[in-house]
């Protein structure tokens, strides 16, 4: 069997594995799934068309795109390129990032302010096509990133939860990659040849996600598995051993399992309900 073969068979697994583990993908579900123009997004979108060809969950998919108005954006290449694809899309043109750089002052991080815009329409979208799921494509490297950003700069256990429903219950919110390497996603792109779209906005404020990147790439050097062990502590957390009161408290009015056995917390759990999630 080629590289290329191995490659696509365990990108397969991985997203099969995350949709059954934490249902994902239902029965009659119509999935709007978010382009930004990435690797990451491109890969999400041509696997879930490769599933749905071969699922036995019927499902329906429809792949969404927002055109920022960002200087030097590559007008007609999203659109060329899912025009050429069996799938259902829409591309919806709003002038986000002159808002942005307007409202941010010059060398703040605009990502809160532009993820609240991006959200706003993608959740228009959404309700207009009639979609009861809004897929992203975070995927591992992304959620134990997030993890670390949280715990050294915020003081909270927290990372990417696999799905959770938005604040005003109308939609679920996936994120099938969430355990699929980025190199393989990488690697999975550039075979494909997918039209890569850089972000001009955000790329010069993402220093500590680089360092994030750069302490773990080094980590690698002497714990060679560590990032998967990091995916795996995400989904086996022993919550009666940490420190947050509250959440004891929840435990033993529970009549959780005894110290020795600790109590497991999934990912699907983690990260909140999103309101502070980034989209895309």
């Amino acid at each position: 069997m080629g590289n290329s073969d191995k490659l696509t068979r365990r990108l397969h697994n991985r997203i099969g594995r995350a949709i059954k583990d934490f249902d994902l993908i239902e029965e009659g579900d119509h999935v709007l799934v978010c382009l930004s123009g990435g690797k990451d997004s491109y890969t999400l979108l041509s696997l879930l068309m490769e599933l749905s060809e071969h699922s036995p969950v019927a499902f329906r998919l429809t792949a969404f795109h927002l055109d920022q108005r960002q200087p030097g954006y590559p007008s007609g290449i999203m659109e060329d390129f899912l025009a050429s694809r069996k799938v259902a899309y829409r591309i919806c043109e709003e002038d986000t990032y002159s808002v942005v750089k307007e409202k941010i002052p010059e060398g703040a991080t605009p990502c809160s302010l532009c993820s609240r815009l991006r959200r706003g329409l993608i959740y228009a979208a959404a309700e207009e096509l009639g979609c009861n799921k809004i897929a992203l494509g975070h995927h591992r490297d992304d959620s134990i990133e997030t993890l670390l950003l949280n715990l050294f700069h915020t003081g909270q256990i927290q990372a990417m939860p696999a799905r959770y429903t938005t604040d005003d219950g109308r939609f679920d919110v996936i994120r099938p990659l969430l355990y699929t390497a980025e190199e393989d996603i990488a690697a999975y792109a550039e075979r494909a040849g997918f039209p890569i779209i850089p972000c001009n906005l955000c790329g010069s404020v993402e220093g500590r996600r680089k360092y994030i990147k750069a302490m773990l790439h080094q980590l690698e050097q002497t714990i060679p598995h560590v990032r998967t062990s990091l995916l795996a502590a995400m989904g086996n957390v022993r919550s009666s051993h940490l420190l947050d009161r509250n959440l004891l408290a929840r435990l033993k009015q529970n009549d959780a399992p005894s110290q020795e056995d600790g109590a497991s917390v999934s990912v699907k759990r983690m990260g909140g309900c999103g309101s502070d999630e980034a989209l895309f």
